[in-house]
């Protein structure tokens, strides 16, 4: 056994970043080495590739359950954190169960790919050791057997290195790269991957190529330092090709990211598949990185009878699911089970990283009969009408904390539940849970409450009952920083909660009443602040829509036509550069915002109000309608049949959701900053995400790393844009850096 003991000490800033990483001196790692005694290996010592640390490194066998097992001392019983170098050439995953003492406490790590059987990584996980001797054992999953593994350094006796949030910052996504290559053409290929919040000025990245497990090769000339993709025209297409990026900083190139791998003579399509199990229908999917690589994994409903929630890495490898038990059954939309979820406008699931420590928490609200992922049964209530959240762990569907609902309703009933997340305080995530149920045949109870997770424990920070007051709900949630201080508050269609849960204001009395869908963005960039949009549901004063001071909710102006209409749609984006700012449109013409003029003297012309999504590079919007990606020309306008479009979804085995829903998902999940839209074949057993194909100058970065843009994608309802806090669009002046840190240290 080789000891390398460090320990930490004073502060170090982080150059060209700006955050402050404290360490603790007390904390001391020691490494010890898979070819040393007492370290015991399935396979063979090798040391045919080079790179590797000591004398060689441990080649298990190709089976399920090879492993390799260490030893380990610890000076007293704690948390440590323990490093795991390997190497992975082999083109795909290869996850492991690491058990401590006999005992797994992470399923299915991940070992993702390396460029090479000579390209080293390392992967980090927190465990738990007694004082005195332990044993951490490696066993792989899957008949590969696992990579080749060099050593472990394992830090005991203080804390890890962490970033600890600095006041006000909020803890956000430790995201990778999320490299993504789409065959573009019969000779080209599109490899895209993220631009992050936190990159220093100046950064600029190498692409690199493995062709059939070979070496990786650069393909770029010169560093890459405009828009966050590269068109590769020289691949062998009918091999496999793995794409990986690295940063340069300064003129220095740094650590690999993680690999895409293009299969060999993959079709020419803006698609990338991922597996799932066979099952029921999905209406929805959510995102988080639930292993801690850095990458988006997938959890989904299936909507069966009972429900349940599935669980998904990145590569489609299944992790879990949760039977969401017998009170599940009624899918009524609007009185529903206690269980029930993913109805109507409503979901009671959400997924994101909870408790900071750098892996996502899926939160579901349950009722007794839920059989979690590890297959133990909830019967925590007294009732089955009574209800709970639970916070389930990422990587094994187990229930790591439980809560009660509150019951100020419960004589009308189980509650529905729409969640979200936000930073509540400017810093922690909350988890923000909507709560519906009827009085009667009639109105609706409604209640807002906000949760923290610590990683042990779920506590309600506090609730908020609408009672008799007037404020109107919709069928959409916000969380959002309508004021500038940093910190989010939570806006309905009809009024804004303060992070603390009192009302900040109500649109009410400006004549605001219920609609299905509004919008809160930049959407002008000459006024202060933010601004609304929203259209109503058979307003008695005729309103049709409305636009507004996102702070302070005084109205801006508002659209009023004789007699009632349902406006069911509403729209928010810039979609036409000869106008500043944003337009907004419903069923009464496509006008500028800021200017509150139509853009076409005859209202017909005008696409349809449904999603926006950036797609083709430029900086105004293009729209997401019925599986059609289309783009508005305004000097050649067009009823909205006839808006020249740009892909159809279904030409590639993508159905709408159940419900007659229309995605799954969208959000910018993979590649730079252009936003990918999620599917399911119609045997859904696969996912088909829609990422862009073609190339673009524009340098953004990621969306998922905007404070606004995130939250939203939390959100589901009557799924809509997700919008992000800065002006997006012609005339955009570069973004301002986000005022994040990274969680997980």
């Amino acid at each position: 056994m080789k000891r390398l003991v460090t320990v930490a000490s004073a502060v170090t800033l982080l150059s060209g970043v700006g955050v402050f990483v404290a360490l603790n001196a007390s904390a001391a790692t020691t490494r010890y080495e898979a070819e040393t005694a007492p370290a015991t290996c399935d396979g063979t010592i090798a040391s045919n590739h080079s790179g590797y640390s000591g004398s060689g490194f441990c080649d298990t066998n190709n089976a399920a359950n090879a492993a390799v097992q260490f030893t380990v001392n610890a000076a007293a019983a704690g948390s440590a954190t323990v490093d795991i170098r390997y190497a992975n050439g082999g083109g795909g995953g290869r996850p492991a169960d690491v058990s401590v003492n006999g005992a797994v406490v992470q399923a299915a790590f991940a070992f993702d790919a390396t460029s090479a059987w000579n390209a080293w990584s390392t992967r980090s996980l927190t465990v738990s050791l007694n004082a005195g001797d332990n044993t951490i054992r490696l066993a792989a999953t899957t008949a590969n057997g696992l990579g080749n593994i060099d050593y472990v350094d394992v830090t005991t006796g203080g804390t890890t290195p962490t970033t600890p949030p600095p006041s006000g910052v909020r803890q956000m996504e430790n995201l990778g790269r999320g490299v993504v290559a789409v065959r573009s053409g019969a000779s080209s290929v599109l490899v895209a991957w993220r631009l992050l919040g936190l990159d220093p000025d100046g950064i600029g990245f190498n692409v690199y190529r493995s062709t059939a497990g070979g070496t990786a090769v650069k393909l770029n000339a010169s560093v890459l330092t405009g828009g966050t993709n590269y068109t590769d025209t020289t691949a062998n297409l009918g091999q496999a090709n793995a794409y990986h990026v690295r940063p340069v900083v300064g003129g220095v190139e740094q650590a690999p990211s993680g690999a895409f791998t293009l299969t060999a003579n993959h079709a020419t399509e803006p698609v990338v598949r991922v597996p799932l199990r066979s099952g029921g229908m999905v209406k929805f999917v959510w995102v988080g990185d639930l292993d801690g690589d850095g990458e988006y994994d997938y959890v989904l409903d299936r909507q069966t009878s009972p429900q349940t929630i599935e669980a998904y890495r990145s590569n489609g490898q299944f992790l879990w699911s949760v039977n969401m038990g017998p009170n599940s059954t009624n899918q009524n939309n609007i009185e529903g089970g206690s269980a029930t979820v993913n109805v109507g406008h409503n979901d009671g699931v959400t997924v994101y990283d909870l408790d900071s420590d750098g892996r996502a928490e899926v939160a579901v609200r349950i009722a007794n009969g839920v059989r979690f992922g590890n297959g133990t049964t909830y019967n925590g209530l007294s009732d089955n009408t009574r209800q709970a959240i639970a916070i389930l762990d990422g990587m094994t569907g187990a229930p790591r904390a439980t809560s009660p609902v509150p019951t100020d309703y419960l004589s009308d009933g189980p509650m529905y539940a729409r969640f979200a997340v936000g930073h509540l305080d400017g810093v922690n995530p909350s988890l923000v849970a909507y709560m519906k149920n009827r009085i009667g045949s009639g109105n609706f109870n409604l209640m807002f409450s906000a949760w923290r997770f610590t990683g042990s424990a779920l506590t309600m920070q506090w609730k908020f009952l609408r009672g008799s007051q007037n404020l109107p709900d919709g069928h959409n949630t916000r969380v959002i920083d309508v004021d500038g201080d940093g910190k989010d508050e939570i806006a309905e269609i009809g009024f804004v909660l303060n992070g603390n849960g009192t009302l900040k204001y109500s649109l009410a009395p400006r004549g605001v009443v219920h609609g299905d869908r509004f919008h809160i963005a930049k959407i002008d960039p000459n006024r202060a602040g933010l601004q609304g949009y929203g259209v109503q549901q058979d307003n008695p004063s005729g309103l049709r829509d409305y636009y507004y001071d996102a702070a302070t909710g005084n109205m801006i102006w508002q659209h009023v036509e004789a007699g009632t209409a349902d406006v069911g749609r509403g729209m928010v984006g810039d979609i036409d550069p000869r106008f500043p700012g944003m337009e907004v449109w419903a069923f009464s013409g496509l006008y500028n915002a800021p200017s509150n003029r139509l853009t076409q003297s005859n209202t017909s012309l005008r696409p349809w109000p449904q999603t926006g999504l950036f797609w083709d590079g430029d900086i105004t919007m293009e729209l997401l309608n019925d599986g059609k990606i289309e783009k508005w020309n305004p000097n050649a306008p067009t009823g909205t049949s006839s808006v020249p479009r740009l892909v159809t979804t279904s030409s590639y085995g993508a159905v709408d959701a159940s419900q007659n829903v229309q995605p799954t998902f969208h959000g910018d999940i993979l590649g730079d900053w252009r936003e990918e839209v999620v599917y399911t074949n119609a045997s859904f057993n696969q996912l088909i995400i829609f990422t862009t194909n073609q190339p673009t100058s524009t340098r953004l970065y990621t969306l998922a790393h905007n404070p606004a843009y995130r939250n939203d994608m939390t959100v589901k309802g009557y799924m809509q844009s997700h919008h992000v806090d800065y002006f997006i669009g012609n005339g955009m002046t570069q973004p301002p850096r986000p005022n994040i840190t990274y969680a997980g240290g």
